[in-house]
């Protein structure tokens, strides 16, 4: 009965202890055991990659929080070649089983969790692309630094290009986001989860690295370097992308500089005394600070 769980959780809430109906023998219920977690399916590459993929050679941004993600995609997305929206944050799409016989059936067919998955964010991908009218499209939503891996595997032709910046500024940029949200040291740790990804990732795939304040300090030079890695033509379109369509804060940065529709020069470096010791190896690994 509802007062009978009410008085329940109250009781367990500040004394520990609960009522259980004991059973005809005198003995408590045993308590129901939890539910096991499944293990997630491993992730493999395509069984047929010209069957199983319709998108093709996908461009990955792996970058930090406010990192210039948004200032790059926008960038690249004013190239007619490439179509960069928002960020869609596709790992997070998930296909469940709701019966045992639907997963016998697509087990039968060869596909496990994973594999149904991939299926369902290249499809996401694909449908973004073809309405674009453009030939490659390029995803840069943060937290795919997390899913490196499985990025690799849904796409064996995927392209990575690494963007990096100045680990302080990336804190500070990541507190004066939602200075409510978290303090600086929080910041600085929660940025440092994504830089560390970040670095991972660089040690793992193939790719381009790019920094923040090179790509603001010489827009053009850097713009047709990445050109040249993903064998596109240089576009000045670049250098003047216009007002993005999506300036929504969670799906990309929504600030006045990347709204003013061209390249802005970013924040002067911080000094020495100004980083954090917690970002201080980062700084060396990525060549800010000797």
């Amino acid at each position: 009965m509802k007062w009978q769980r009410t008085i329940n959780g109250a009781l367990a809430r500040y004394t520990g202890f609960q009522l259980n109906r004991v059973g005809k023998a005198g003995q408590v219920a045993a308590p129901k055991p939890a539910p096991e977690k499944r293990p997630q399916s491993p992730f493999r590459p395509p069984a047929d990659p010209e069957t199983d993929r319709l998108v093709k050679a996908p461009v990955f941004i792996i970058s930090p929080v406010r990192s210039g993600s948004t200032l790059l995609r926008a960038m690249l997305n004013a190239h007619p070649d490439l179509h960069a929206p928002h960020e869609l944050h596709v790992r997070r799409l998930r296909v469940e089983f709701d019966t045992s016989l639907a997963e016998k059936a697509m087990e039968a067919l060869g596909h496990n969790k994973a594999d149904l998955e991939h299926l369902l964010w290249d499809r996401v991908l694909h449908r973004e692309l073809v309405r674009s009218g453009k030939r490659f499209i390029v995803e840069k939503t943060p937290a795919n630094a997390f899913a490196y891996e499985r990025l690799a595997a849904c796409w064996p032709d995927a392209r990575f290009v690494f963007l990096l910046r100045h680990p302080a500024s990336i804190a500070a940029s990541w507190y004066e986001a939602s200075p409510g949200k978290r303090t600086r040291d929080e910041a600085a740790a929660d940025a440092l989860r994504y830089m560390k990804a970040v670095q991972r990732a660089r040690k793992a795939l193939p790719g381009l690295t790019v920094r923040y304040e090179e790509l603001t300090a010489e827009p053009e030079k850097i713009g047709r370097a990445i050109c040249d890695f993903l064998s596109v033509p240089w576009s000045p379109q670049l250098l003047s992308y216009g007002k993005p369509e999506v300036v929504t804060k969670g799906l990309g940065d929504w600030k006045d500089k990347i709204q003013s529709g061209t390249v802005q020069r970013g924040r002067d470096l911080p000094g020495a005394d100004e980083i954090p010791d917690v970002l201080k190896d980062m700084c060396r690994t990525w060549e800010y600070l000797s």
